[in-house]
């Protein structure tokens, strides 16, 4: 393989910068294998899922992840929390911006709230560092008066309004814990999970904790030789019954499909996971996919070429003919890898 197998020209326009409002009435590419593709919306699902059918969703929940705060000169430091490595939520690993000009042990402080966090230095993953944040055991309170939920960059500041923080989670998040939203969940409404529920489908709720290494975009030439950084996933034993029992498995995001496929190839329910999915993979559980369109160069879009084939050039042609909006707040595709 080579990287620019899996690049495409996306013109900054078709960069979504607000949701669309109901959630359910993004547009909806359906994948109809060699008989092309259907423009419905997600608000259709019902009429493509069938009784029998699971469908499974990533219930973790965005955290205000993201920190602005100063050093004792004065100078501006960000810190995006990435994942707790203790029991009580003290150390993170973090992506830290200018993570190199600071010296271990050296202490920032929110302006605002007077929240305090110690730099420790670099994490054993290239590219991120162990910051210490200054709580008294409970992190979300600590987070509620420093933090901001870590929106997507491409997100353009003056777009950025009233409720979009919201917008970023799903309706049915649970435990707090990721630094970016499994988006593909966002355009999902309590109607239309009631209406599939009604026709039944089924539902069941997995875990991934999201990271942003899972957005990087991949910088080797040849893709195979990119290193995935490692996220914690958790799935229950009666979901995996469900799966067992399905007609077919339908994850709604591509962290839904990591989840379900690492339990699979590992055999373990709950740990951590560095699962690559690219071409010749051995799907073992999921049918269909419901997900967003995807950056350019990046590891979700190798898994899209893994899960159909080469189709998926024809099918964001035909998105960005069409006027689609890409990505986080963007429109969604419907893909089944048993079509032709």
């Amino acid at each position: 393989m080579h990287l620019s197998e899996f690049d495409y020209d996306l013109p900054v326009e078709r960069i979504a910068q607000v949701p669309v409002e109901p959630r359910d009435s993004a547009r909806l590419l359906v994948d109809r294998g060699s008989a092309g593709v259907e423009h419905r919306h997600v608000r259709d699902l019902v009429d493509y899922l069938e009784p029998g059918d699971l469908l499974v969703v990533n219930d973790t929940k965005v955290i205000p992840a993201r920190l602005a705060l100063k050093r004792s000169s004065g100078a501006q430091v960000e810190v995006l929390l990435l994942e707790a490595i203790d029991d009580v939520s003290r150390h993170w690993t973090a992506l830290v911006r200018p993570g190199g000009r600071l010296r271990e042990g050296e202490t920032l402080r929110h302006e605002g709230s007077g929240c305090e966090v110690i730099f420790n230095g670099r994490s054993q993953d290239e590219g991120s560092f162990i910051v210490e944040l200054g709580h008294d055991g409970d992190v979300l309170t600590f987070l509620d008066r420093c933090g901001q939920i870590p929106l997507p960059p491409y997100l353009q500041a003056s777009s950025v309004q009233s409720g979009t923080n919201d917008r970023y989670q799903t309706v049915y998040a649970r435990r707090p814990a990721s630094s970016a939203a499994p988006t593909a969940g966002l355009h999902l409404t309590y109607p239309l999970l009631e209406s599939l529920r009604q026709k039944g489908v089924a539902m069941a709720h997995v875990e991934l904790v999201v990271g942003v290494d899972t957005f990087r975009p991949i910088t080797e030439d040849d893709p195979l030789q990119h290193q995935m950084h490692s996220e914690f996933y958790s799935i229950s034993a009666e979901v995996m019954d469900q799966v067992s029992k399905a007609e077919r498995v339908v994850a709604v995001g591509t962290t839904a499909v990591r989840s379900l496929e690492s339990a699979a190839h590992f055999d373990a329910l709950t740990g951590r996971t560095k699962l690559y999915v690219h071409r010749g993979f051995d799907w073992r559980i999921v049918d269909l996919m419901m997900t967003n369109f995807h950056m350019p160069r990046t590891t979700l879009l190798v898994m899209i070429d893994a899960f159909i084939g080469p189709r998926w050039r024809e099918m964001y042609r035909t998105a960005l003919d069409q006027d689609y909006r890409f990505l986080s707040f963007g429109d969604a595709m419907l893909l089944n890898r048993h079509l032709a």
